[in-house]
């Protein structure tokens, strides 16, 4: 789902379209960051997270609906990343601690907490044999596994009910999930906020996870776009 101008990891630079009313600045004021991008997913919301610079671990994530042709802001939260960053999605390699840039699907929401109310999503309860498989030669690569199967290492997986506040709510995110490419990495998501920097997904806090899975429609085909801005951001107001 990777697009050119997302490859690089750069929401606000490479994926700028070249002219007219996608330019940053519009005749109305500055143009919102959706309407600047090459590819939105196709769908009327969409959620960008956006890192100061590739080294970053934090910076801001921001929802946002398509109403009548124009992308308008839905809410936005601190958001952190991978303990070492960013990387381009399409050649990550796992156990890195970096976060994957470009576009990608939410396929569904879990948790160990039950879904806030509103929830639309399909949403799965995490039970004490969930666990999200990341062995490279398992078949299960990958996957969320009830048990654990022989063929996943329990040192190659995420049993998921220990991690109580970063799966208290969560969104699944398509990162290497439909083609898995071995050694690409695994367990990608938007979660809740743990003690600091994730392992490679994106975290809000646990108010702001809330907020999303009531806002997020699978019908509106929601994506996330990952990347990093031109220059440092704003992010005092939060």
């Amino acid at each position: 789902m990777l697009r050119t101008a997302l490859a690089t990891g750069s929401l606000i630079a490479a994926a700028l379209l070249p002219h007219g009313p996608q330019s940053p600045h519009g005749p109305h004021g500055p143009t919102p960051l959706p309407a600047r991008l090459a590819d939105t997913g196709g769908g009327s919301q969409l959620i960008t997270a956006v890192a100061p610079d590739a080294g970053s671990t934090t910076g801001v994530l921001t929802w946002w609906d398509r109403r009548a042709g124009r992308w308008y802001e839905a809410g936005s939260a601190p958001a952190r990343f991978g303990a070492r960053g960013l990387t381009e999605g399409a050649t990550r390699i796992q156990g890195t601690n970096t976060t994957p840039t470009g576009l990608y699907g939410l396929p569904y929401a879990f948790g160990i907490a039950p879904a806030p109310a509103g929830t639309s999503y399909a949403y799965r309860r995490v039970t004490d044999r969930s666990w999200w498989c990341q062995d490279n030669a398992s078949g299960s690569y990958n996957r969320w596994v009830e048990p654990l199967p022989a063929d996943c290492a329990a040192g190659e997986a995420e049993h998921l009910v220990t991690y109580a506040r970063q799966y208290a709510h969560a969104l699944v995110v398509d990162f290497n999930y439909d083609r898995p490419v071995r050694g690409r990495g695994a367990g990608i998501f938007l979660h809740a906020n743990g003690k600091g920097a994730t392992a490679g997904c994106v975290s809000v806090p646990e108010g702001a996870m809330r907020r999303i899975l009531r806002w997020a429609d699978p019908r509106r085909a929601p994506h996330l776009a990952i990347g990093t801005g031109a220059g440092p951001l704003d992010v005092t107001r939060y």
